[in-house]
């Protein structure tokens, strides 16, 4: 993600029109986005059932969205500024649309995957140019900070809508109801879009090498996790060999996608850890647990999203409490206490097991949900306080991607794990998450009191 993206100062035009349509259509994309991250889970089963899959196609379906919006979203940005944030919105929004329609009119899981693959490309398009649109729309400062307040706020609905919304359609109506869900959203979307000022062409350097090796590197990496066996070993190697050539690339390219130099400064180098254990966490125990509610406990598409519902729902209020309680003691304490809190969640959580009643079940999710909306939120703003203001695009989109990235990965691993069995699958995924949370909620006692640059 370019830089220029979150510091693109506003084009002031003679009876612009008003900035409404623009915060709509941006918070709309924004949650047909989120929404494509959480919608799917609940739906995995009956998936698998129509679709003839196993447990490594149920991961890919996940993943192949979530690889090609991570791997894209270090370059995207870049992208929506050559050739303006509205057409880079407008274009990415048509293709998510038609590749939703194509998700659902999937006759077999080869076409299935090839389209949430375009899904995930298309909503990495669409993430920096939205919250682009609401910088370009809004001159005041002020306004501007309340409208990108609004932006999120409609990621955050659309993941506490999705287990429920992909558990009714699924089960009132069919799983490919999930994916034609999108298809008037985004046709909203693009008659939103027309009535924003057209954006202005911004010159950027595009990292083609550092963006195929990167591509390269984390496809590869997630099919060694998934597919194991002999080619697991071989993909392996081509991950590692990926890997070694991008860090090569970026540290001899004039203009890199990831300046490697950002790594230096250890706000960043918590932050991007500790985003990344919590996606592991959180996405990771979403998938894992969306199985075991149906498979393991024989409950419907709809009643595995509602178990989801005490968790997600608080996901709202707890990023507004987090944002005051860092306004007044500083980011430090937020992030550790809520990583805390997400580890003796996930403690909590090696309790349950098939004759656990319904509601401790769906109670018990609740603290890893407290712990990462609480942590996160915090965690972006001091890594944005960190960097200076020209990398605050690169630091945003390097976080987003890897946080993506460690989901992705988590669901390789732990759907790896569930195919053997979920009586010893479900108590190695959160020890592995608990683990992790733990390292860096230690990690972080090093970051500032305060935000300094």
């Amino acid at each position: 993600m370019s830089s220029t993206v979150l510091t693109t100062k506003p084009v002031v035009r003679p009876g612009a029109p008003s900035p409404g349509p623009a915060l709509a259509a941006a918070m709309l994309g924004f949650a047909l986005i989120t929404l494509d991250t959480s919608v799917v889970n609940v739906a995995l089963p009956a998936i698998g059932a129509d679709l003839r899959a196993g447990m490594s196609g149920l991961q890919w379906v996940v993943d192949s969205y979530t690889l090609a919006f991570a791997a894209l979203l270090l370059s995207s940005g870049a992208l929506a500024d050559r050739v303006g944030a509205s057409r880079a919105y407008g274009a990415g929004v048509v293709v998510f649309t038609l590749a939703s329609a194509a998700c659902g009119l999937a006759p077999g899981l080869p076409g299935l995957l090839a389209a949430r693959a375009v899904q995930g490309a298309a909503a990495a398009v669409m993430l920096p140019a939205s919250l682009a649109l609401v910088r370009e729309a809004y001159g005041d400062p002020g306004r501007r900070a309340r409208a990108v307040s609004l932006w999120a706020a409609g990621g955050t609905v659309a993941v506490a809508l999705g287990p429920v919304a992909g558990g009714a359609l699924t089960t009132a109506w069919s799983w490919r109801g999930i994916f034609f869900i999108n298809l008037p959203l985004g046709l909203l979307a693009l008659a939103l879009l027309t009535r924003v000022a057209r954006s202005a062409r911004r010159p950027a350097p595009l990292d083609v090498p550092g963006q195929l090796t990167a591509m390269t590197a984390l496809g590869a990496l997630t099919f060694a996790a998934i597919e194991g066996g002999t080619e697991a070993w071989w993909a392996l190697g081509v991950a590692v060999a990926a890997f070694v050539a991008f860090l090569l690339i970026e540290a001899r390219r004039r203009h890199p996608m990831v300046p490697l130099g950002l790594f230096r400064n250890t706000t960043v180098a918590v932050a991007v850890t500790a985003g990344a254990a919590n996606s592991v966490a959180f996405y990771g125990m979403v998938f894992v647990f969306s199985l075991f509610f149906q498979q393991v406990l024989g409950l419907s598409a709809l009643g595995a999203g509602l178990m989801f519902l005490p968790m997600t729902g608080l996901l709202a209020g707890v990023n507004i409490l987090s944002a005051r309680v860092a306004a007044r003691y500083g980011a430090r304490l937020p992030i550790v206490l809520g990583q805390a809190v997400g580890v003796a969640g996930l403690l909590g959580l090696l309790t349950v097991d098939a004759d656990s009643s319904r509601v401790a079940q769906a109670l018990l999710l609740v603290p890893l949900a407290l712990g990462a909306g609480f942590s996160l939120p915090p965690l972006i703003a001091a890594m944005m306080e960190a960097v200076p203001a020209e990398r605050a695009g690169t630091a945003a989109g390097l976080l987003n991607a890897i946080r993506q990235t460690a989901g992705a990965l988590a669901i390789a691993v732990f759907g790896s794990l569930a195919a053997q069995g979920f009586d010893t699958a479900l108590p190695t995924a959160l020890l592995i998450s608990a683990g992790l949370l733990t390292l860096t909620a230690l990690a972080s006692l090093r970051l500032p009191r305060r935000g300094t640059r």
